[in-house]
């Protein structure tokens, strides 16, 4: 917890520290965090450059770890740089803003902030263009990106600098966007005014010139300047259709997403369908800017839906030359917005590691996973067939060993190891005979472990058969379940369920008995309580007998 220190009133460092005992209960509460900022923000009255250090050392705290945990909430970077400029100046602001955009590069209302505030904050136009650029990377693609572009062209007007403005709607008209035609009409209102060398690429120019040679021949320079002028107003009128035409494809997706921000909500089930069609139709148009924007937006909204983080990086793996697109995208996935109590995407990127020629890395992934999920079976077994490929049988052998030895792994988590360690020997040597020996050996041990008899049932009923070998594997499938039923301290539910696969087993043997003994299980397992009663009492007296 943060130590205030002296200085604020008694009432608000009481209610602050409150507050912030809640969040440390529930940290992953954004209403409790979202109390905390507001009451950290009007201490003092309101902080600025003259209020106490420990006031101000705590709003920074208190933001700096509010944003570390939600750092797409692009409002918050704004209140956080306003507060700063309060507190310390430009220099401090703006340290906060680079922050707030390397977090959430997408956002159209932060650059436009950002790149506001510099315009009111710096009087250098190149270093203000400069900022303005980097935005229009960012978010110029954007289909509601107006604010944005509005802002830079209002600068630039400012500024009188009338070849930049064209320069940027030249730019704008052909992204398909809310507002294209609104862009449209202003440049071609510039373009009347503008030199005849500015409204095409040089290489469309001489091919209209020389198009255009036949009906100008003999005539004055301004007839023929006319002539090309109206040429390139019927090639803008078809870039203006073209642009119309790409904003209709995507307005059908725009007008269903409701939700075009990051928050801690759940989406409904249309929202997500909507961005998985979205995604698809971009795929199929293949431009590999507009599809990587669009992505890159889909998973601010959808930042915590591990689909769409594994969609996205399948997506990228299969674009040429672009494994460390890849590998950033599990990172920011894995270490950021998806929760370890979900390790899908982690246990992706550590075999998208090891594809890559680094199991070091897949290695220390798994363990990351584990030092969060102790005992978690996928990692495990991932980890140990890492060692197995990577360095051999062995290896993978002390990676069981090591964590069915560690003291937090459940007796439950612990059989399924030992069904995965008995698995390993007969799927890598081909050695059943051995596998049975692992689990014979330890069967003692797990009587209450539902994971190792599921596990262990499984394992005899899947070895493969000859006519040779099918009664006396038979009789092994039927001694195993007879010890299920008789000696283990599985629940009831639990035993019915590996019962009625010992049953889906059965009718598929060739013995002709094996029908009678389907369906004297069937009654004992499924019948009413009277014969379930009667079967029962008739089995412990046999068995005792």
């Amino acid at each position: 917890m943060t130590d205030y220190g002296y200085g604020t009133a008694d009432e608000e460092l009481a209610e602050v520290r409150k507050l912030e005992a809640e969040v440390q209960t529930s940290p992953d509460d954004f209403e409790n965090w979202e109390k905390l900022v507001r009451a950290v923000e009007g201490l003092e009255g309101g902080l600025n450059r003259n209020s106490s250090p420990q006031a101000i050392t705590a709003a920074r705290s208190i933001y700096d770890r509010f944003l570390a945990k939600f750092p797409l909430f692009f409002g918050y970077w704004k209140k956080y740089a306003d507060l700063e400029f309060a507190i310390a100046g430009t220099e401090a602001a703006e340290m906060v803003y680079e922050r707030g955009v390397a977090s959430i590069a997408i956002s159209v209302d932060l650059w436009a902030n950002y790149c506001s505030f510099k315009v009111e904050t710096t009087h250098d136009d190149g270093v203000i263009r400069e900022l303005f650029e980097r935005g229009a990377a960012c978010v110029g693609l954007d289909f509601l990106a107006h604010p944005f572009w509005d802002k830079y062209i209002e600068f630039e007007e400012r500024a009188e600098a009338h070849d930049k403005v064209f320069d940027i709607l030249t730019r704008i008209i052909n992204i398909p966007m809310h507002q294209y035609a609104r862009y449209f009409e202003k440049y071609r209102q510039l373009a009347a005014s503008r030199p005849v060398t500015e409204l095409a690429p040089a290489d469309l120019l001489s091919q209209f010139t020389a198009e255009l040679e036949p009906e100008t021949k003999g005539k004055s320079q301004i007839e023929a300047e006319r002539a090309m002028r109206a040429r390139l107003d019927t090639y803008h009128l078809e870039l203006f259709h073209n642009t119309q035409t790409e904003t209709t494809k995507r307005w059908t997706y725009e007008q269903e997403i409701k939700r075009p921000y990051f928050h801690v909500t759940e989406l409904d089930e249309a929202q997500l369908e909507n961005w998985s069609k979205y995604l698809d139709f971009e795929e199929s148009e293949a431009d590999y800017t507009r599809t990587t924007f669009l992505y890159e937006r889909c998973v601010v909204t959808c930042a915590h839906y591990d689909e769409f983080w594994q969609r996205y990086a399948r997506w990228m793996y299969n674009q040429d030359g672009k494994e460390e697109e890849v590998r950033i995208i599990f990172q920011r996935a894995s270490c950021i917005y998806t929760p370890i109590a979900r390790p899908a995407i982690r246990l992706h990127w550590a075999l998208f590691e090891e594809a890559c020629g680094r199991p070091f890395v897949s290695a220390a992934i798994y363990e990351a996973i584990l030092v969060t999920l102790p005992g978690n079976l996928e990692a495990i077994t991932r980890l140990a067939n890492l060692q197995r490929r990577q360095v051999g049988y062995d290896a993978a052998v002390q990676i069981y060993d090591q964590y069915l030895a560690d003291a937090e792994c459940s007796i439950d988590d612990k059989g399924a190891l030992v069904v995965e360690m008995a698995r390993l020997a007969w799927k890598s040597k081909g050695d059943a005979v051995e596998a049975r020996d692992i689990l014979s050996r330890q069967q003692h041990i797990f009587v209450d472990s539902p994971s190792f008899w599921a596990g262990y049932l499984n394992f005899e009923i899947d070895q493969p058969t000859t006519a040779g070998t099918a009664i006396e594997q038979a009789e092994r499938v039927k001694a195993l379940h007879s010890e299920i039923r008789q000696k283990t301290r599985l629940s009831p539910e639990v035993i019915t369920e590996l019962s009625q696969k010992y049953m889906s087993y059965l009718t598929e043997k060739q013995s002709k008995l094996a029908a009678r003994e389907y369906l004297e299980l069937d009654s004992l397992v499924n019948g009413p309580a009277s014969v379930t009663k009667a079967r029962s009492t008739a089995g412990a007296k046999g068995a005792v007998a």
